[in-house]
């Protein structure tokens, strides 16, 4: 055992069921423990102690030839879609976030079989050796025995369920994606509003070249004609938020439509709502307005996942994950900039490849500068680009670039 390692029962784990920690690795554990993760089953264990067995008295000369090849399978597998992460001599933690329940441990099941086929010639200890996580602490991993054959019975049944869910979402979404029949509506607080959609132009700051459009959208009170802050519509119901991504989508393509004088735009930035993302029906209606949107461009959309702020690292990557097959690009929109480190370390490893900002109003020179420096210097830490939306000026936009900005707007 390295001697980093250390053996340690998590307090009062049941016998049986306590997996072992390294010590140096209690950082590297915190994005594994997100409470709806390991409620939904999608981080779980796996064992290598039936090579360790087998090879006795070679497994330290061979130990690192071991590691190696477990650790190219798991990457083929996971790609973009999870994580993992070898917290002992012979166990890695691995996190699915798109994966249900009983697909994420019946992967594992296959990722397991594969490598003891390879280095025992039979998979069928890897049937006794997949573990759900129930706990992660600074004190060690806690987790069950699954039973594989439970586990490869219910993923059929999980998998059909998705694939009707999806189907029945796609028809829904796909009989209206171009049409708002959202707008207006009453909210679920009782207030009707209103959703307007206009296209800004984006502009890449090393050419100042368009690279397309931005949907920019408001949420208005119908009643007063008050436009909602962005705090205000993220504290809406999930149903109402959804409404309002459909919604802003069909606008936005409207205006595309009608901009196509001069043939197709490059790209367009789409917002939608983390909310929105993380349910599966919402998701597939999205996705379905994303594919429409693609096919009225040259180069396809840009999804840009708005509300970010507090969602646990594993179920923004999850988000992500399952909108990049649709979009060129993920950005993460921030409320808040420059962002906390709190919310720095939740982004760090959230699969976002860039970060956009919406500029303060009525600033100073001097007050734009300091401003934008902090938050381009911190977002920079997440993703190689930044797009600074509203910019006062030209000027502004090009000050922004010279501090690292990728791309802006500028307030028309």
């Amino acid at each position: 055992m390295p001697p980093d390692t250390e053996q340690f029962l998590a307090p009062g784990a049941p016998a049986g069921v306590v997996r072992l920690a390294s010590t140096g690795l209690a950082a590297s554990l915190e994005r594994f423990d997100d409470p709806g993760l390991l409620e939904d089953g999608k981080v779980n264990v796996i064992s290598l102690d039936a090579i360790l067995d087998r090879l006795g008295p070679r497994w330290p000369q061979r130990r690192d030839q071991v590691y190696d090849h477990a650790e190219k399978t798991l990457e083929k597998h996971l790609g973009f879609r999870g994580y993992f992460a070898r917290v002992s001599e012979t166990d890695y933690l691995i996190c699915q976030p798109e994966l249900g329940r009983f697909s994420a441990q019946a992967a594992c099941l296959r990722y397991l079989r594969e490598v003891f086929q390879y280095f025992l010639g039979d998979a069928k200890p890897a049937d006794n050796c997949v573990h759900q996580v129930i706990k992660v602490s600074r004190e060690g991993v806690t987790a069950a025995k699954v039973d594989a054959r439970h586990v490869e019975r219910e993923e059929e049944v999980e998998q059909a369920e998705h694939r009707q869910a999806v189907l029945d979402a796609e028809e829904l979404a796909s009989k209206s994606v171009t049409m708002d029949q959202w707008s207006p509506f009453v909210a679920s607080d009782g207030r009707e509003l209103r959703v307007t959609c206009s296209l800004e132009p984006v502009l890449e700051l090393k050419t100042f070249g368009r690279i397309g459009f931005r949907m920019a959208r408001r949420v208005l009170v119908v009643a007063s004609g008050e436009a909602l802050p962005a705090a205000s519509v993220a504290n809406l119901s999930s149903a109402d938020i959804l409404k309002i991504d459909l919604a802003t989508i069909a606008r936005g393509l409207d205006r595309v439509k009608a901009s196509q004088e001069d043939g197709p735009q490059l790209s367009l930035i789409v917002p939608v709502s983390h909310v929105s993302l993380s349910s599966q029906r919402a998701r597939a209606q999205i996705v379905v307005a994303l594919k429409t949107a693609g096919g009225m461009v040259k180069r396809g959309v840009i999804c840009e996942i708005s509300d970010i702020e507090g969602v646990p690292q594993g179920a923004l990557l999850s988000a992500a994950s399952l909108i990049r097959p649709f979009s060129l690009f993920v950005v993460g929109r921030l409320n808040v900039a420059p962002p906390t480190s709190s919310t720095l370390a939740q982004l760090k490893g959230a699969g976002l490849q860039a970060l956009s900002v919406e500029c303060p109003h009525r600033q100073s020179e001097a007050d734009f500068m300091d401003w934008a420096k902090a938050t381009i210097d911190t977002a920079k830490q997440v993703a190689k680009s930044v797009l600074i939306y509203q910019a006062s000026s030209s000027r502004d936009a090009g000050l922004a670039g010279l501090l690292g900005a990728t791309h802006a707007s500028v307030r028309g």
